[in-house]
């Protein structure tokens, strides 16, 4: 028998354009010789529709799509899709042939953490069960799975064990897996862990592409029996897999690097976000410092060198060297490049306020008004001609509010928010070893600097200050954990503070790409007042 995983890249709530998008790559896996073409979870609706599932008329809408696929059907063909019941609506797939919707399954593990919140939509499928395929003039048991139902581990439901004792003979699971540094790698330890168990062949057909902060690696494999790799789909592209079942052919795949794989799914964001969002230009500011370098070089990578415009805004702190580093990447992407110099606007500015600021210190105030200046212009830009802003900072800038409200923080999209500072150097490293001469060896010697006032540099080591927010914001670390390392005390309560304290900044920031466990997005929800100080109360 042979398998069509069709690996696609789907708009959400473009029911048309993912009709016509599973269609041809139906059409495609009939072409091939295909007996069964599989295809991801809600692949009709895109994934997540999020409250579209609250109004009724898209719920509808989806299902009529579903009835339409499977009136044209003729070899047996899975796809998600979100089926409606007494008021209740359920993730689920149905399997179509002969022009008619024979089975559906409901996902049984709803999962309500991070990025994830379906309990708040769907009701849970009541029983894990299988479905029956016609092959040869017999039918094939699959225990057909929905995403988290692979993931039973920590469920009292063992969605697999029980499809097993119900007599699958295959195992088939339609995802929407979002993309993380070790995602990947846990997928394929999982599904290896229930071959050695059940020894049935295995199926995964994952979705591809970003939605929002979102991004889907696809990666769609198939296992034999005994386990070997027998086929695998390309990491962030489209990809129709064929896989013969039969085959004892074991599939040799290189792993990307941890730069490798993120760099590419920042790229895949970026450009995903841009057209699905119906932009094609974009605009940032060019400070010659090694954030927005990254930034322009995945914008370039992403939208073409004649889609990315930089922005130099330098004042009178601006050093030569900044001007120069963002001058020669620029040359060095092909990118558009401008200069506007902002001295003149602060100097305005810092004179209608001098009657206001009469006999007080000099202070970040300030020198806010400079990023501030930057933010608008940039923004004056953006809506002159309808370029999206990229912001530029990273996670460990978010994390201690080293960034300006309305000023560098302004943007459609924040690219890196999701790299601490030290996975910025990293992924910069990288990308000169693998792309010689792209940004500037300068820009990633100098020490980083907002240059907002005289000879002002980073207060922070980030070689220590990045682990430290990757402990609390990622690994979620309490302050008495930590305390019992050999982290300086004083460092570690000013760093948990200041992630506290700045939560109000993040919730006004742009949307950011999500390449961690835990982003600073939607997966993390932490009230604006918040007095806990990350003690246990003492009570004696």
């Amino acid at each position: 028998m042979k398998v069509a995983l069709c690996q696609i890249n789907t708009i959400v709530g473009n029911l048309n354009y993912n009709k016509e998008k599973i269609l041809k790559y139906y059409k495609r896996s009939i072409e091939k010789g295909s007996n069964i073409a599989i295809f991801p979870e809600l692949v009709i609706t895109g994934y997540p529709p999020q409250d579209l599932l609250c109004e009724k008329l898209f719920v509808e809408e989806s299902i009529k799509i579903l009835k339409d696929i499977s009136r044209i059907s003729t070899i047996p063909i899975i796809l998600g899709y979100v089926r409606a019941e007494e008021k209740k609506i359920y993730n689920s797939a149905a399997l179509c042939y002969d022009g008619k919707i024979r089975y559906t399954y409901d996902k049984i593990l709803l999962p309500t953490y991070d990025v994830f919140d379906e309990e708040r939509y769907f009701t849970s499928g009541r029983i894990p069960s299988i479905i029956e395929i016609p092959h040869n003039k017999k039918k094939i048991k699959i225990g057909l799975q929905i995403c988290e139902d692979l993931w039973d581990d920590n469920y009292i439901c063992k969605v697999t064990e029980k499809q097993f004792k119900l007599g699958a003979e295959y195992f088939i699971n339609i995802s929407a897996s979002p993309f993380h540094s070790n995602q990947f790698q846990d997928r394929k330890s999982l599904i290896e862990r229930k071959i050695k168990k059940f020894k049935k062949p295995f199926f995964y057909c994952n979705t591809v592409g970003a939605q929002d902060e979102l991004i889907f690696d696809g990666q769609s494999m198939a296992f034999s029996n005994k386990g070997d790799l027998v086929a695998f789909a390309k990491p962030f592209e489209e990809e129709l897999l064929m896989v013969d079942i039969d085959s004892k052919k074991e599939v040799n795949i290189k792993l990307h690097s941890k730069e490798e794989a993120t760099y590419n799914a920042l790229c895949l964001g970026v450009k995903d976000y841009f057209k699905k969002t119906g932009h094609s230009q974009a605009v940032l500011g060019l400070s010659g410092g090694i954030d927005s370098a990254l930034v322009a070089t995945i914008a370039t990578d992403a939208l073409g060198p004649k889609s990315v415009h930089g922005i130099s805004l330098p004042s009178k702190y601006s050093s030569k060297h900044s001007l120069s580093d963002a001058e020669e990447l620029a040359i060095r992407l092909d990118i558009d490049y401008r200069v506007i110099p902002i001295q003149t606007v602060v100097n305005e500015i810092e004179l209608a306020l001098k009657p206001h600021f009469n006999n007080t210190k000099r202070n970040i105030a300030e020198e806010n008004i400079q990023a501030r200046i930057r933010g608008n212009i940039l923004m004056a830009i953006s809506n002159k001609f309808g370029w999206m802003l990229l912001s530029t900072g990273n996670k460990t800038e978010l994390a201690l509010g080293y960034c300006t409200l309305y000023g560098d923080m302004s943007g459609g999209l924040s690219v890196i928010s999701d790299l601490s500072k030290s996975e910025v150097y990293s992924l910069c490293n990288w990308i000169n070893k693998a792309y010689p001469t792209r940004i500037p060896q300068n820009t990633i010697n100098k020490p980083p600097s907002a240059e907002l006032s005289p000879n002002q540099v980073d207060p922070f080591d980030y070689d220590i200050v990045s682990p430290l927010v990757d402990d609390i914001v990622e690994k979620g670390k309490s302050i008495g954990e930590l305390e019992e390392t050999d982290i300086d005390k004083d460092l570690l309560h000013s760093v948990f503070n200041k992630i506290r304290g700045n939560e109000f900044k993040r919730r006004q920031a742009a949307p950011g790409l999500r390449v961690s466990e835990k982003a600073f997005g939607i997966g993390r929800r932490y009230p604006l007042v918040n007095h806990f100080n990350g003690r246990a109360i003492d009570n004696e």
